[in-house]
């Protein structure tokens, strides 16, 4: 099966084995320039191992099949050399620098640019969107709320300029009001041109917000459609939104 011409992101075949378990079965996926796609299922699905596949980020894991970026496969790629290339990762769990400010997570985020004003210009940019960020600035990541560390996780990853951003469960640990903030910024991020990859256990919101989806179970790939239509497939109605 080939990748269609303007594929961003191709899996093909993507398989994931930890010794005996294989967690990634044979999967295919593809990300176009320009679509906000999510990645869904229950939590044990193979979503977070199949972003960490694309990312060069499981050492331990035994993985075959092709993943290309750009038309160039990655699949033997080390992980810092991504970044560079305009692929980025908000990991689950945030991962903030905890002992460094907000500003300092930011400009840690802008480390492969040197194009200084601009990198000025991008923290104001995101400090508009994240106010809660701009109050905070001089504070310590570690001290900030799990949503707040969501916001600065998000925003770091953004200040590196992706071409493409995965977003590995930004809703999980967060109360609802937290989450419709989280989603409206995804949307915003897709709106300004930033094509998306989501992982998320939030099957609804995931839908309400994507172009495609693609819907995980037990390592496989069991459904992929227009996010619109698998909002109206029984299948997922039954399973993940309480039809």
């Amino acid at each position: 099966m080939m990748a269609p011409e303007n594929s961003l992101l191709s899996l093909r075949g993507l398989s994931v084995s930890f010794g005996g378990i294989e967690a990634v079965k044979l999967i295919d996926l593809d990300v176009n320039s320009g679509e906000l796609v999510t990645l869904v299922g229950a939590n044990g699905a193979g979503k977070t191992t199949t972003l960490k596949a694309i990312t060069g980020t499981l050492p331990s894991a035994r993985t075959s099949g092709q993943i290309s970026y750009q038309g160039k496969r990655i699949d033997h790629q080390p992980a810092h050399e991504l970044l560079p290339q305009g692929l980025a990762m908000v990991p689950e769990g945030r991962g903030v620098f905890s002992r460094m400010t907000i500003r300092e997570n930011l400009l840690m985020g802008s480390y492969v640019r040197d194009d200084q004003e601009a990198i000025e210009a991008d923290i104001e940019h995101w400090f508009g969107v994240f106010p809660r960020l701009r109050e905070r600035a001089s504070q310590l990541a570690g001290t900030l709320s799990g949503g707040e560390q969501q916001m600065l996780a998000i925003a770091r990853a953004l200040m590196s300029k992706p071409r493409l951003l995965l977003l590995d469960e930004p809703s999980m640990g967060l109360a609802p009001i937290m989450v419709q903030k989280i989603f409206e910024v995804i949307q915003q991020i897709a709106s300004e041109g930033v094509t998306i990859l989501l992982v998320e256990q939030n099957v609804r919101q995931a839908l309400s917000v994507a172009t495609r989806a693609y819907v995980m179970e037990s390592g496989r790939i069991v459904l992929s459609d227009t996010a619109a239509n698998l909002m109206q497939d029984a299948r997922v109605t039954e399973a993940y939104l309480g039809g």
